[in-house]
């Protein structure tokens, strides 16, 4: 994995030392918490409900043990023991005092970690499929490119104050696992017809209170080109986007108003100012990062391993976690295993400073010291051996990490909600644990099959509710908390905007709701290999508005 050179060492330092200087003035009263606002939030400091929060970056989902071990120390020292992970791969923590956050922002730099760009309207965190370099299914590891594009926009003097938040993603796999199509730029690593390596450009993607999905404007882009392309595309929005009116400044809303096309020949027209300069990008340099993503020393290993399969056959919780959590692996011998942060009536994306310790660990015993964290609030070992699985599994299971529920219902996704956040309508938290524990039974997950469930506490949508194939959005109805429920949406190669079905639940009412919903999908499923995506595209959505609110 990439490691910091000198000028990115001094970067963060350097900014480290700013910031203690302007919490040190916000704390004496120099500063006015207005005035203090937009400084803090360069540094990812927000305030929410109950205390301030800070969001610390982990460029492209990929990071280490000893980071790790760093954020156990910071969830132990300065907060209330533990950890949060979002679904754009970061990691929150929920309780620190802005006096401390000078120095727990000096404790991440010691082990190259920062909060540069978490926040504000600016690039942000550059987002992956979190089985780069694993998937048997990718054509290219693009973590480089988002190395790449990460040390591009850090600090980008023309882009540090663009017209609202901007987010990329980039995937190099058959099976879109970074849900690019939703990203205000969106990279797809694909062939042209020589065989050639490029990228395919989407822009215009986003979800909150007007989810789009991103348009192609680039069919093929080539490699060395990609810099000065996506300099275009930000310069073109940097100029055009509106600043009149939050809500309506993202670049999928010029997208919109203007057209695609329109956009398109924008972007062309001011790359061809720049194509041809100091952006280009040599094979050397693309060269020199990819070798900080260099495959581990992989040892030569049989496919099959006699110990796993007998693991697996004498002992079913361990098979029901191979089966669910488990993933091919490109490297013969090893395998993806997923580690889910959804115990059952638990609260998703937490993880506790002694299980931080305890997963570092594993990680250096069994996959080379690296971790990974995903979109949906989990966190993956990716170069594991197949031998050493059950080990793992033990392990894991020691520390409350081995619930075997990778895609099944109860492997939701949930904002803090109106627990925490201060834009929230609806607690997310609370709803979450309900739903997990209604469906619980591990028997009734396996018969129900894979599916996606996201809760969002409010219209910003951080966690993509519009794309889960069971999407819930907490509104406010005069003062009570409400509950929208969205189906057929999906955030893969095939990416769709789900579809509201009718009036909000109450508190109440919405888990039996989430309940009918499921119910209405078995009984109208032809067999049990039918998805509850393909069951719904197939009958549509009026069986389940009949159910809901046949009765109402």
């Amino acid at each position: 994995m990439y490691k910091y050179d000198d000028y990115d060492q001094q970067l963060v330092d350097e900014r480290v030392a700013q910031f203690r200087d302007q919490v040190n003035r916000r704390l004496s009263g120099e500063l006015s918490e207005e005035e203090f606002r937009p400084l803090r939030l360069m540094n990812g400091v927000y305030l929410q409900l109950h205390a301030y929060m800070l969001r610390v970056a982990i460029p492209y989902g990929t990071f280490n043990s000893t980071q790790l071990r760093q954020f156990a120390y910071v969830a132990r020292n300065y907060d209330k023991g533990y950890g949060h992970f979002t679904t754009r791969q970061n990691i929150q923590f929920n309780w620190p005092k802005l006096v401390d956050i000078p120095d727990i922002l000096n404790d991440l730099s010691k082990v190259q970690m920062h909060a540069i760009q978490t926040s504000g309207n600016c690039i942000r965190n550059t987002t992956t499929d979190q089985y780069a370099g694993a998937a048997f299914d990718e054509l290219e590891d693009p973590r480089p490119w988002c190395e790449l594009i990460r040390q591009w926009s850090t600090m980008h003097p023309e882009f540090t104050y663009l017209p609202r938040k901007f987010k990329m993603a980039v995937t190099g796999a058959s099976s879109d696992r970074a849900a690019v199509a939703v990203h205000d730029i969106g990279l797809r690593i694909r062939r042209d017809d020589q065989g050639e390596l490029g990228f395919e450009v989407m822009v215009g993607g986003g979800l909150g209170r007007t989810p789009m999905v991103g348009k192609t404007i680039c069919e093929f882009l080539p490699k060395e080109d990609l810099l000065s392309y996506l300099e275009a595309i930000l310069r073109v929005y940097n100029q055009f986007g509106r600043r009149d009116n939050k809500f309506k400044a993202r670049v999928k809303i010029l997208v919109h108003e203007i057209g695609a096309e329109t956009f398109a020949n924008l972007v062309e027209k001011e790359w061809e100012h720049i194509r041809d300069g100091a952006l280009q990008v040599s094979s050397e340099e693309i060269d020199s990062l990819r070798s900080y993503f260099a495959p581990p020393a992989f040892e030569k290993l049989p496919s099959l391993s006699a110990e796993f399969a007998e693991k697996v056959g004498s002992d079913q919780e361990f098979a029901y976690w191979v089966q669910n959590n488990v993933r091919e692996h490109k490297q013969q011998g090893y395998a993806i295993a997923n580690i889910s942060l959804k115990p059952i009536g638990g609260i998703p994306g937490d993880i506790s400073h002694v299980q931080m310790d305890a997963l570092a660990d594993m990680a250096d015993k069994f996959s080379f010291g690296e971790i990974r964290s995903t979109h949906e609030q989990n966190l993956v070992l990716a170069h594991v051996k197949r031998s050493d699985l059950y080990a793992l599994w033990q392990g894991l299971k020691e520390q409350g990490l081995a619930t075997p529920n990778s895609g099944l219902i109860t492997d939701l996704i949930a904002c803090p909600g109106l627990d925490y956040c201060a834009l929230a309508n609806s607690r997310s938290i609370p709803l979450a644990q309900r739903i997990s524990e209604r469906f619980g039974e591990l028997d009734r997950q396996h018969d129900i099959g894979k599916i996606q469930i996201k809760i969002s506490g409010c219209i910003n949508a951080c966690t993509h509710h519009h794309v889960g194939h069971i999407g819930i959005l907490g509104v406010d109805k005069k003062g009570q908390e409400f509950y929208q429920i969205t189906l057929g949406g999906r955030a893969d190669e095939h990416a769709k905007i789900g579809k509201i079905l009718g009036a909000g639940f109450s508190t109440d009412e919405i888990v039996d709701a989430v309940e009918t919903v499921i119910n209405t999908y078995l009984s109208l499923r032809e067999n049990s290999e039918e998805t509850f995506l393909d069951a719904y595209n197939r009958v549509g959505d009026t069986p389940f508005k009949e159910a809901l609110y046949g009765a109402r």
